[in-house]
């Protein structure tokens, strides 16, 4: 089958279907066959899409980091830059909830049995930081956050948010202390951190909480359909180009592993 008739929404699909088998019920149910079977379709559907087992693994990881840019990307820039950095912590969290099985692979929580990720892999997904860096730079700029390492910031953002997340995932965070009153509570306490006003910070969750439903949750969920143009390439099993957003830390940008490496 050539690769332009190849259907992005069925590729989208399987690795749906994939991520979910694996976060449900571990590497023992990612096989071949019953893939396919979930999908209603014949085995030589998967290997058509995607070469080999090893490159739909890795694939689950590049989808769950797309999805999780889409989300950051649709975070306007303000005059208030904490209220949108909380609000970037928002479309972290949706996203890990919206996406529960591809974020328990993008970030190691899902053993994929003998496929593993190569350290390119794991490190693909670093291009999402780069939306919580330069929104800390204009924290800096705006004199909210006292001055300092912009990727620092984004880093201890992005290591709170993750570690709250898991425990939600894992259904510790109970009452009186539950997911949200913590969630509200670790947003306030991050802006602080970082040197801004408790009331103003305060007011910029508020702030950003409200304009959640709007710029968040009305995104469409993620389909190949409604990808930017160039993940909807790499949807359709073309090379994605390098990106600039990559560029975060010193590390130089993944390369995107081909099947047989």
């Amino acid at each position: 089958m050539s690769p332009r008739r190849l259907d992005p929404q069925i590729r989208t699909a399987i690795i749906d279907i994939a991520a979910r088998l694996l976060a449900e019920e571990g590497p023992q149910a990612l096989t071949t066959r019953r893939i396919a079977a979930e999908a209603d379709a014949s085995t030589m559907v998967v290997y058509t899409y995607f070469g080999a087992m090893s490159e739909l693994v890795r694939e689950m990881v590049y989808e769950g980091f797309a999805r999780l840019q889409r989300y950051l990307t649709h975070v306007r820039r303000t005059d208030d830059p904490v209220a949108d950095m909380a609000l970037l912590g928002r479309g972290y969290r949706h996203n890990a909830l919206a996406n529960s099985h591809l974020y328990a692979v993008m970030f190691g929580g899902s053993a994929p049995g003998g496929f593993s990720l190569t350290e390119d892999d794991r490190q693909h997904g670093r291009y999402t930081l780069s939306n919580v860096v330069e929104c800390a730079e204009r924290c800096f700029a705006a004199g909210r956050f006292r001055a300092g390492d912009a990727e620092l910031v984004a880093h201890q953002m992005w290591s709170a948010t993750h570690g709250l997340i898991t425990l939600e995932l894992g259904d510790y965070l109970i009452a009186p202390y539950d997911a949200d009153r913590c969630f509200e509570a670790q947003l306030v306490g991050l802006m602080v951190g970082a040197g801004d006003d408790h009331d103003a910070a305060a007011r910029s969750v508020t702030a950003s909480r409200l304009r959640f439903a709007t710029e968040i949750a009305s995104v469409p969920m993620a389909g190949p359909e409604n990808l930017p143009s160039t993940e909807a390439a790499a949807a359709n099993g073309r090379r994605r180009p390098a990106s600039a957003l990559a560029k975060v830390s010193s590390r130089p940008a993944p390369r995107r592993a081909e099947p047989g490496d």
